[in-house]
């Protein structure tokens, strides 16, 4: 009985390594101050900029990620309200992608 719940959770669930190629890959601190130095990644204080241009409130988190696009900073922003946002930018650019 529970075999087969376990295999029924693990059938509903889908495959480990479909979820796996969603979550981007975060720089550690050396490999984010590297793609800065090498110009593949505009300065979080660049980015932190554009983002408040559409996302009113405070930078909350800030990491820099690597997705199957390539390098984007993912900002966690609370509003004034308490309303959180998830925006994903463009690291080369501070091109804001998506928002949450």
């Amino acid at each position: 009985m529970l075999l087969m719940l376990a295999l029924a959770m693990s059938a509903a669930c889908g495959p480990a390594d479909a979820r796996a190629n969603d979550v981007p890959h975060c720089l550690s601190p050396q490999e984010r101050r590297d793609a800065v130095a090498g110009k593949q990644a505009v300065p979080l204080a660049r980015a932190v900029s554009a983002v408040r241009r559409s996302v009113p409130g405070d930078v909350v988190r800030a990491q820099l990620c690597r997705n199957d696009k390539g390098l984007v900073y993912m900002l966690t922003v609370l509003s004034r309200n308490g309303k959180v946002t998830r925006a994903t930018l463009d690291a080369t650019s501070a091109r804001l992608l998506d928002r949450r």
